[in-house]
């Protein structure tokens, strides 16, 4: 694939990883000029490339099925025969991530349209279940189904995004027939028409994981499923998940049921997972009552972004509700999360910001402050300032601390002194693909130059 190198070297401006974070290290926040706004864009765009997309294709395409998923910090993969594991986040990410790719870039839409089916056809072939239904969490690259995998609404709402980027991408019937199946099937199993929302824990059969009876035996697997939550609990994490996934349904197939659960689950999260004075709460009962926990900021900033993505596909884009809940999310991150000394979002600690902070830099949290922070400042920077400082900071140290220089790529996660962690040194496993960097990437651009047109 060397030629795809060089068509990218012809499409984008010669800057390097090396020349950006030198750069960036070294310099002063700067206004939101015209000028200012396509620097950036051009600086960004070269890392999406650079940093992301040329780092996963075609280096994770497995030709036996779906894409390798273990890559060591300099990207070497030492033994593929025994990278055999395919989990569905990590398949569905990379999908997505084609995708996107693909309409962004027409020159090289071939390219990655390959890409893209090589992983819906593993989704298809092997990952969803032929018997039963739904997407086990976990299968080998034969289908073999992983020990005590599961179906969990998280991986499904994927795969449901995943389909969908898909289907917008290349037009295939059979990716957005596999979607509309998927979002059938959860609504079978997994909805909860009582208190609204969905069950995520799964079983095999698609029944659900319900909470234990006082003083009984915990169901299932005890201590937390794969997002922390106890057995019959729901999360912020699946949910805002599953709002995402059904706004990229809802896009590609404006079905009635589907905008009817995507404005469900999108005042959910406004009116029960959301909290005043602008955080998430993360774990609830069936019946949406909240157990205390901690803050993530990153899940919280996020949120601010999908609650604004969500309202313009239900034909509400300026909801009042949407972005005075997201203006006040991202306001508490920049209170209590943010080190405004290196310009990074700390992952997570309390609502006050007092007590225990974990200031480690992780990778998809810094992504998504990225994100938030132009969002509001392309809503609200003509009175406040602060957003655009924040970004250009925050890209800064992007650019300087979470790039990997050397290698290329993002650090999956930094210590508090911005070394690289070095339980965490892997480019990538299950959870470490290139969705929540590209996403913010490819937003940031495409908004640094509407700005700039204005």
């Amino acid at each position: 694939m060397k030629w795809l190198h060089l068509a990218f070297a012809v499409l984008l401006l010669p800057i390097s990883s090396i020349a950006l974070a030198q750069s960036a290290a070294t310099q002063p926040s700067v206004a939101p000029t015209r000028e200012n706004y396509l620097r950036i864009a051009a600086e960004v765009e070269k890392s999406l490339q650079n940093d992301d997309l040329l780092k996963f294709f075609p280096a994770t395409v497995d030709p036996n099925g779906g894409f390798f998923e273990n890559f060591g910090r300099d990207w070497s993969h030492t033994n593929p025969a025994r990278d055999t594991t395919r989990s569905i986040v990590y398949q569905s990410r990379l999908i997505w991530l084609a995708a996107q790719a693909a309409m962004r870039y027409p020159a090289l839409a071939e390219t990655y349209l390959a890409y893209v089916r090589h992983g819906t056809q593993f989704l298809i072939d092997k990952q969803w279940d032929k018997t039963a239904g739904g997407f086990w969490w976990s299968v080998d690259v034969s289908g073999r189904v992983a020990r005590q995998s599961d179906k969990h609404i998280y991986g499904n709402a994927f795969a449901i995004y995943a389909l969908a980027a898909a289907y917008q991408a290349t037009h295939d019937q059979a990716d957005l027939d596999l979607a509309k199946t998927a979002f059938a099937w959860l609504e079978t199993h997994a909805h909860d028409a009582t208190n609204g929302g969905y069950f995520e824990q799964l079983r095999a059969d698609g029944s659900h994981v319900t909470a234990p009876a006082p003083g009984a035996a915990p169901t299932g697997r005890g201590g937390g499923d794969v997002l922390g939550a106890r057995p019959g609990q729901k999360s912020m994490n699946a949910h805002i998940h599953i709002l995402e996934a059904l706004t990229g349904l809802l896009e590609v197939w404006p079905d009635d049921l589907v905008k009817k659960r995507t404005e469900e689950v999108y005042q959910i999260g406004l009116t029960k997972i959301y909290a005043d004075p602008g955080y998430l709460h993360l774990f609830f009962t069936e019946d949406w009552t909240p157990a205390a926990g901690r803050d993530s900021y990153g899940h919280d900033i996020e949120s601010a972004y999908l609650f604004a993505e969500s309202a313009a596909a239900l034909g509400k884009p300026d909801d009042p509700a949407c972005w005075t809940a997201g203006r006040k999310i991202v306001d508490h991150c920049l209170q209590v999360g943010y080190d405004p000394t290196s310009g990074s979002l700390n992952s997570e600690g309390t609502v006050d910001g007092s007590g225990s902070i974990d200031k480690s830099r992780v990778w998809w949290v810094e992504a998504e402050s990225l994100n938030a922070l132009l969002l509001m400042h392309e809503r609200y920077g003509k009175d406040d300032p602060r957003y655009w400082n924040a970004f250009v900071k925050q890209w800064n140290f992007i650019a300087a601390h979470q790039i990997d220089s050397q290698n290329g790529g993002w650090f999956n996660t930094l210590n508090a002194d911005d070394t690289p962690m070095r339980s965490k040194i892997a480019k990538t496993d299950a959870w470490t693909e290139g969705y929540h960097q590209g996403r913010a990437m490819l937003n940031v651009v495409e908004r640094l130059r509407k700005l700039a047109a204005k």
